[in-house]
């Protein structure tokens, strides 16, 4: 079983930039599923929204192409894909002759979904037809209240609770969100937005759960479905949704969505994106 000890992370590693869908690193999901209760059939729906921004290939005369990468792995999938494994397989395409988009596009998704285990979607957009208005996620935002906090991890569910009062339709977000990656320890930034039916969520004790992420080890969709599930057995909405945005590195941004009700998430671009 690959683990993220076992990746090129935090490794000298040598750009390639032939194509090789083998320097893809799936990871299994269940086993950071089981620590938090989580098995199937699963209790959300989901996925994980990717962003390429250095991508380029090679057209069919061997001109250098560029475009921006969309991609959709379904949170049904047995793996996720190691990010830096990732990076180093898009960078592959660079003096990689493709046919035309549709190959290319093809040749994507059969991969990825191999690593994935699962059908994964992928759309190129040229950059010059692409109008990304800065767009960060809606909703009240929990960041301003004056509170003292000393509390930066591990996370916390105690914090969250409800107040006794009537069932709202609430959506609050965070810009405080910060974890680290589990194998180097750099430190992954993001937006959270929490979209919820049910008893009003305690807004102070939200905001020291989602600090207490702050020195916790685990990659990004690791850290959305925790607080899904911890939401839901502390607070029981009627229905819920987290979906968090998180900064890119190394010209990908991971934006992982997990909802109660099936959705599609839209892949805005926030202001730190």
């Amino acid at each position: 079983m690959n683990t993220p000890d076992d990746s090129l992370l935090g490794q000298t590693t040598v750009y390639a930039d032939r194509y090789d869908p083998s320097l893809l690193f799936p990871i299994p999901r269940a086993t950071k599923r089981a620590e938090i209760g989580v098995s199937t059939p699963l209790p959300f729906h989901g996925v994980d929204v990717w962003n390429a921004y250095e991508f380029s290939w090679l057209d069919a005369r061997g001109k250098p192409m560029v475009a921006l990468v969309e991609i959709r792995v379904p949170a049904t999938s047995p793996n996720i894909v190691e990010s830096k494994s990732f990076k180093l397989y898009l960078n592959g395409f660079a003096q990689e002759r493709m046919a035309d988009t549709p190959t290319l596009i093809t040749v994507l998704e059969r991969d990825l979904s191999a690593a994935a285990g699962a059908a994964v979607k992928v759309e190129l957009s040229v950059p010059s037809a692409v109008i990304h208005a800065v767009r960060d996620l809606g909703g009240a935002s929990i960041d301003d209240q004056p509170l003292d906090i000393d509390d930066y991890g591990p996370p916390k569910a105690d914090y969250l609770r409800t107040h006794d009062a009537d069932v709202i339709d609430e959506t609050l977000v965070s810009d405080l969100l910060r974890s680290n990656c589990p194998v180097t320890g750099q430190p992954d930034w993001g937006s959270v937005q929490i979209r919820y039916r049910g008893r009003p969520i305690d807004r102070e004790g939200l905001l020291r759960y989602l600090v207490s992420f702050r020195t916790h080890n685990e990659f990004h969709e690791q850290c959305v479905e925790r607080i899904y599930v911890d939401l839901m057995a502390r607070c029981a909405p009627e229905q819920l949704s987290v979906y968090a945005r998180y900064t890119r590195r190394g010209g990908l941004d991971i934006n992982p969505y997990r909802s109660s009700a099936p959705a599609t998430p839209v892949n805005l671009r926030g202001a730190r994106q």
